[in-house]
């Protein structure tokens, strides 16, 4: 596709003109507009200052400068910024020392905002079209720091302009916007954006896609999905969705009801499933000129990127175990990639590589990226938000990119399971010296919150980077221990906590049956539960009157000192809560899941439809069928969703199976395990032994005492 055609300049007055040239220009200081059409030098151009919009902060000394007439940083170009977190705070490092003004909209005190004083910041929201608008008034140029803002309101600014008023004069200013508005609403919608890679006339490999029907139609969809691409398969929502998010892996016809259910409201496609062995990122510079033709698009080297809990917590350059052929092979296909796109910028290309050595494009990002991180250190002389910066205002960028180190390794600090969780790692970066191994620590002074970005480590070496792995080990340990403790934490607990005076609530209570005097309300279980602040087992009943056949179990949980929680999950009566319960159950510390049910019993398969987890169901003895339809229904569970299965009535078996599979990974469980069989033999061994010496009679009248 050709890129769109410009406003002409001139006629504008303002697109290509910064706007203190236009102040010049209508006072008289200039001889006539046409001898100031060609553009200043990038960093000698100053925008107008407007008074605050009402409800926009203004504070002494703070983002609205005390006087209009004398502008901060007089005479810097301008770039107005949609978003202000980490990514627009090193942006901002990198323009401060060329002189370049970054106009950020954002909340009053965003991570940007703290890097750089200027008295044109913009309080609002990014996604707030009049916010924009007195955004591009202030600024020469507009960028994002995230794609997902309005589009129609760029693509408004880039055709129509913003009023500005210069010297009692209203004139109309059109900021060029990078990237262009086209590429962001593209990149919004992940289902065209692979379709236009597609239909780029580049070869350009992409998994095979259709989109899911929405309504009523979207059963039909799946199931053609099914037949076309076999299973498993990824259902994606195409907008909205990032660090996993909105995915929803398909594996037999029987996901596709739950499936429909968690993104059945968003526009969706399926994508084929794509066996991948390392997930590859690369990012590229790309220029045109300023009307809108296509310069060059300048890689820098490919990383390898971890992903765990959907999250990216480490990236190493260059990629540990894959030939420089393929890292060559996967630069080649990113430039590619993003010279089909508009408007110039940093942008990351996203691929997998297959078992079969090959590369598949998986998503782009119009921006800095935290694949990217590494290069302030790695490549100094350019870094991806110096690039940014150049791109943007159209300045000189390298014809090849060329890592001034030979490895590189960046670890993103995660906020942990308390606000102090990162603080020895924080500190082991600030105290490690190394004569091959240099440590940077970056922090973005954002609130600590569970798995929020808050900061990176970059630590670089003239080793290659498996001899930089094994040095940086006391950093991976680290980051890999936050990792787990946040996980095993219980923040925001499945069971009932212990208070002080002995009573209980419950931290999330679910809804429950109302409860008779042969039923125990919710909030009493918790005395009996509170046996730890970091619960092992989920125990789990559809009814409250279900919690007598589990006393058994939870005895045995007891005896072993294994931490557990109860919660009520009807599978019928509250399905929303029990699917939430269920998919949250692995990220806070649980390993297991006992699930009662009698009846119908639907919730220990819906519950291992929901989770990762070992699902141990307990079949309860109902008023009819004596528990029969109870163990049948979990018994019988398709293909694909394991669920183990106990005697009717037989939490004790169920709970010490929960304990034997956490003994697989706990040494302590599984040597009370065999003390608890060897126990358990010789308690057998002295009845057979008593039976024998004493004679059926007087054993049956020593068991009626």
């Amino acid at each position: 596709m050709d890129p769109a055609p410009r406003p002409n300049a001139l006629k504008s007055m303002g697109h290509r003109l910064s706007l203190t040239k236009l102040r010049r220009a209508l006072s008289g200081r200039k001889k006539k507009l046409q001898e100031i059409q060609e553009p200043d030098e990038p960093y000698q151009t100053t925008p107008t200052t407007t008074k605050p919009e009402e409800g926009q902060e203004e504070e002494e000394g703070g983002e609205e400068g005390e006087d209009d007439d004398d502008d901060m940083n007089e005479g810097n170009t301008v770039i107005g910024l949609l978003g202000g977190g980490q990514l627009g705070r090193m942006l901002c490092e990198a323009a401060n020392p060329l002189g370049i003004d970054i106009a950020i909209l954002d909340e009053h005190n965003a991570p940007a905002k703290q890097a750089h004083n200027t008295n044109r910041h913009v309080v609002g929201s990014f996604k707030d079209p009049g916010r924009i608008k007195e955004l591009a008034a202030r600024s020469d140029y507009l960028s994002v720091e995230i794609e997902h803002v309005d589009t129609e309101v760029l693509e408004d600014i880039e055709k129509n302009g913003v009023p500005v008023e210069i010297n009692g004069e209203i004139v109309t200013h059109r900021p060029p916007i990078h990237p262009s508005w086209r590429t962001l609403r593209l990149i919004q919608d992940k289902y065209l954006q692979k379709e236009h890679f597609k239909s780029s006339g580049k070869t350009i490999p992409i998994a095979e896609q259709i989109a899911i029907e929405s309504g009523d139609a979207a059963l039909d969809s799946l199931k053609k999905a099914g037949k076309q691409f076999g299973f498993p398969f990824m259902l994606k929502a195409r907008k909205g969705s990032y660090d996993g998010r909105g995915n929803f892996k398909v594996d037999s016809e029987d996901d596709f009801a739950e499936a429909i259910k968690a993104l059945g409201t968003l526009p969706l496609y399926a994508e084929k499933w794509a066996p991948f062995v390392k997930e590859l990122a690369v990012m590229v510079i790309r220029t045109e000129d300023s009307d809108g033709k296509l310069k060059n698009c300048v890689a820098y080297p490919a990383v390898e990127t971890i992903h765990e809990d959907s999250i990216c917590t480490k990236v190493f350059m260059p990629p540990r175990d894959v030939s420089e052929d393929i890292c060559e092979k996967a630069r080649k296909l990113a430039t590619e990639v993003i010279s089909t796109l508009w408007g110039r910028g940093v942008f990351a290309v996203e691929m997998f590589l297959l078992e079969d050595a090959s590369l598949m494009i998986n998503e782009v990002a119009p921006r800095p990226h935290n694949s990217g991180h590494y290069t302030i250190e790695a490549v100094p002389y350019m870094s991806q938000y110096k690039a940014q910066l150049h791109a943007v205002l159209d300045l000189p960028v390298p014809d090849k990119l060329i890592p001034r180190v030979q490895s590189s390794i960046m670890l993103n600090i995660l906020g942990g399971a308390k606000p102090d969780s990162h603080h020895h790692l924080s500190g082991l970066a600030r105290s490690t010296y190394d004569d091959d191994m240099d440590v940077y620590l970056h922090l973005y002074n954002k609130e600590s919150k569970p798995s929020r970005k808050i900061g990176h480590i970059t630590l670089t070496g003239f080793c290659s980077v498996q001899e930089l792995e094994a040095k940086a080990k006391p950093f991976i340990d680290l980051v890999d221990q936050i990792r787990l403790d946040r996980l095993e934490a219980t923040s925001e607990t499945l069971r009932p906590t212990q208070e002080t005076n002995g009573s209980a609530k419950p931290a999330e209570k679910a809804p429950v049956e109302p409860a008779t005097d042969n039923h125990v309300e919710a909030q009493e279980l918790s005395a009996e539960a509170a046996s730890s602040d970091k619960p092992l087992v989920l125990v789990t009943m559809g009814s409250d009157s279900d919690l007598p056949v589990l006393k058994a179990g939870l005895d045995i949980l007891k005896e072993f000192n294994v931490p557990y929680a109860l919660d009520i999950t009807s599978a019928h009566r509250t399905p929303k809560y029990m699917m939430k319960v269920a998919d949250e159950a692995a990220g806070k510390g649980i390993k297991v899941i006992i699930a009662a049910a009698g009846g119908a019993a639907h919730l220990p398969g819906m519950i291992s439809s929901e989770t990762p987890l070992p699902v141990i169901g307990v079949p309860v003895k109902a008023t009819h069928l004596d528990g029969i339809d109870s163990l049948l229904s979990i018994v019988q569970m398709p293909r694909g969703v394991p669920t183990a299965t106990v005697g009717i009535n037989n939490s004790t078996n169920a709970a010490l199976l929960a304990i034997r599979i956490l003994g697989a990974f706990v040494p302590e469980y599984q040597q009370a395990m065999k003390k608890y069989q060897v126990d358990m033999e010789e308690a057998v061994i002295v009845k057979g032994t008593k039976l024998r010496e004493g004679g059926d009679a007087a054993y049956l009248a020593g068991m009626k005492k």
